[in-house]
């Protein structure tokens, strides 16, 4: 057998050896947990839900960046900057799936994934302006995977920004929605507010304790 066909093979023994006795570069411990999980498809999911304006962007950058995580940013975002509009009915799915599947990619290569939203802010918006309920359950299922949900309160100053933003109304109405969706799903949350080191301190807190799943 070819040598280097054998020592691709060779499992990882725990003093640093190849089955074929060749040494190989030591792992940090870290990096060994995050390999393991992410080979036993346990990687934590945690999901930053919010209405617009209330600081999901710049939490999820901050904890990502103090947690060495993969980070899912909001692609309707990505879409509504590409299209120069926000999305009609009918790609409202579309938008739900992609950011589904960019979610399931990170976790695929990362022990901790932060995600800038998930399916069910798609799914709600759909509901809210569109009256249309057909994403929700699908979505629904896609929270309950999340390993913990942290729910940015309408508490900053609005901020106008581009056309995704509707007004401090319509932000409060749907943090009413989110909440009230949540609670009669039985989808447990961390709230976050305040300034941003506070909410840093709190998503911080938060990741230290047991998944919530």
């Amino acid at each position: 057998m070819d040598r280097r066909q054998h020592r691709q093979r060779g499992a990882v023994r725990p003093e640093g050896l190849l089955a074929d006795g060749d040494p190989v570069c030591r792992l940090h411990p870290d990096e060994c947990d995050r390999l393991a999980r992410v080979e036993a498809g346990l990687s934590r999911i945690v999901a930053l839900l919010g209405a617009e304006c209330t600081g999901k962007s710049t939490l999820a950058e901050a904890l990502a960046r103090h947690r060495g995580a993969g980070l899912v940013t909001e692609y309707l975002r990505e879409w509504c900057d590409s299209h120069g509009r926000t999305p009609r009915r009918e790609e409202q799915a579309h938008i739900a799936d992609e950011q589904a599947a960019r979610i399931e990619a990170a976790a695929s290569r990362h022990a901790l994934v932060i995600c800038d939203t998930t399916p069910l802010i798609t799914a709600l918006c759909s509901q809210h302006y569109f009256q249309d309920d057909r994403l929700l359950d699908a979505a629904i299922a896609f929270q309950r995977r999340c390993d913990l949900t942290l729910l940015c309160a309408p508490d900053l100053p609005w901020q106008p920004d581009g056309i995704q933003r509707d007004g401090p109304e319509v932000r409060a109405r749907f943090d009413a929605r989110l909440r009230v969706t949540l609670q009669a799903c039985g989808l447990p949350w961390v709230d976050v507010a305040g300034d941003e080191a506070a909410r840093l301190a709190v998503a911080l807190a938060a990741l230290q304790r047991p998944s919530s799943r």
